[in-house]
Parts: C-alpha cells; sequence; structure tokens
C-alpha cells in the first residue's frame, strides 16, 4: 500500500523570520510586544513557494513547531493576522506545538509525514528514520542524509521527491 505525501513544516526561521544565520534569535517575535511579533515579517519567498507545495501535496501539510505557550499564542496570532492559512492553502487545523524539538517526531510519526522541511539539524535527527525526506533550511548546510535547501525558491526541489501521481499536482522534474 502506497502512503500519500505529507509536508511537514517548521515556522521559526523557515516560515517566519529566516533564515537567520545560526545562533540568531528573532527578537522581534519572541522578546518583543505582541504587536511587533504580529508585525514581523514572514519569511521571504513564503507565500511564492509555499501555496504551490502545498498544492502538490494534495493540501496535506502542517506546521510542526517547537515553543512554549506565549510562543504558540503569537504563532496562531500572526498566523491569523497574516492571512496565512487562505494565502497558503494550508488547512486551519493543520498545526502542530510541542515542548521540546524531539518531540516532532511524535507527530511525524502520528501524521505520516513523508517529508519535512526544519532549520534546525537535531529535529532532522530526531525524525530520521521517520521521515524518509528530509529538507535543512536555511544558510548552513548539513550531513549527506539531510538535503539542504537555503530558502524557500530552493525549497522547489522538493516537488522532485513526491512520488508521481501521489501529490494533487505532484509532476516529476528532471534534476
Amino acid at each position: 500500500m502506497d502512503i500519500e505525501p505529507r509536508l511537514g513544516v517548521d515556522f521559526g526561521r523557515v516560515i517566519h523570520g529566516g533564515p537567520l544565520a545560526p545562533g540568531c534569535d528573532d527578537t522581534a517575535f519572541l522578546d518583543g510586544t505582541f504587536e511587533e511579533a504580529l508585525a514581523s515579517p514572514a519569511t521571504a519567498g513564503v507565500y511564492e513557494v509555499l501555496p504551490g507545495l502545498i498544492e502538490a501535496f494534495g493540501g496535506r501539510a502542517w506546521i510542526i513547531s517547537k515553543c512554549g505557550d506565549r510562543v504558540r499564542e503569537r504563532t496562531l496570532a500572526w498566523l491569523d493576522h497574516h492571512d496565512f492559512y487562505a494565502r497558503t492553502g494550508l488547512p486551519r487545523g493543520n498545526v502542530r506545538f510541542c515542548y521540546e524539538r524531539a518531540e516532532k517526531a511524535v507527530h511525524c510519526r502520528e501524521l505520516g509525514i513523508t517529508h519535512m522541511i526544519d532549520d534546525r539539524l537535531d529535529v532532522h535527527r530526531a525524525i530520521r528514520g521517520i521521515v524518509p525526506h528530509l529538507y535543512l533550511f536555511g544558510p548552513a548546510g548539513g550531513p549527506e542524509w539531510v538535503r539542504h535547501v537555503p530558502d524557500w525558491a530552493a525549497a522547489e526541489v522538493i516537488r522532485e521527491d513526491i512520488p508521481a501521481g501521489r501529490g494533487r499536482s505532484a509532476t516529476r522534474r528532471s534534476r
């Protein structure tokens, strides 16, 4: 039995505020006022690329984010404030949170995630063996078992890893 492809995407430094140099935090979102957090920008290119990926996955996409309660509240408010669901096609209920990065593995297993975009190598280590297609987002590359995507334009390559005919508009591109 074939598994329908499912996309997981991290929020911080992937959808919002990144990519930043390793070790840098988005202080406006994390430490600023609620209003500053809402006003902070999406990552360049996310609205140009992510909607097509969500469509290619037939809408089977989730945000899987590690954060505490305060940042969870800000994240959900930011998604609404920026009309994220309508702009990307992500179903409103497809947002998951956990308190530790390694707990993303629980969500990935439960949701059957087949492709995951995250900026943290420790997350990829935790989900390796659970998620077949791993994408390390941001300026720093990683080991050979994770595919480096430095920005959203480069993330278009994810379409190549969707099995032909398995997504809504999935097409294989030549490399």
